[in-house]
């Protein structure tokens, strides 16, 4: 019989490096496909507020509030867009703080959504991306040290540590 390459037993060890530990370990892979997707999206979204590719973005605000605005919705798209530049940056750097940050700008968008009828669906989807970054922060209590700190490894147990 042969083995699967992905298997346990295919030769796969901690010290195999981190793409190994990431099949080895779901919480750790969960941490890692969180932390890639926390940069990549709000990157993706923030350059497109600058060129309104995907979407044209100040139809999200509500009218609300574009009426406390002192200048236009697209010159608030593009303080959005620069808020969320700056968001997958901290999260590529430290996502044990950043994760919250996203969580809370998250909150801020849901209630935008759910005071303009018309956008409750994206709402509802912002809010299980708020869901994410705070799973993404539970996760990096574990896989990302404190400022100053190395991060802490859990120690070795047979069954981690696997009779390879």
């Amino acid at each position: 019989m042969t083995e699967s390459v992905l298997s346990p037993s295919a030769g796969y060890s901690r010290q195999s490096g981190a793409w190994a530990r990431a099949w080895e370990e779901p919480a750790y892979g969960a941490f890692w496909i969180l932390r890639i997707g926390f940069v990549v999206l709000p990157l993706w979204m923030g350059i497109d507020k600058f060129s309104n590719t995907l979407t044209f973005w100040p139809h999200y605000l509500a009218p609300w509030v574009v009426g406390l605005l002192p200048f236009s919705a697209q010159t608030a798209m593009y303080l959005v867009g620069v808020v969320e530049i700056v968001a997958a940056v901290a999260i590529a750097v430290k996502p044990r703080y950043a994760s919250y940050v996203v969580a809370l700008w998250l909150a801020g968008i849901v209630l935008n959504l759910l005071t303009y009828p018309g956008f409750y669906d994206v709402a509802l989807r912002d809010f299980g991306l708020l869901v994410a970054a705070l799973a993404l922060s539970r996760l990096a209590q574990v896989y990302d040290a404190p400022w100053g700190m190395p991060v802490r490894r859990r120690a070795s147990t047979p069954e981690s540590a696997g009779t390879r």
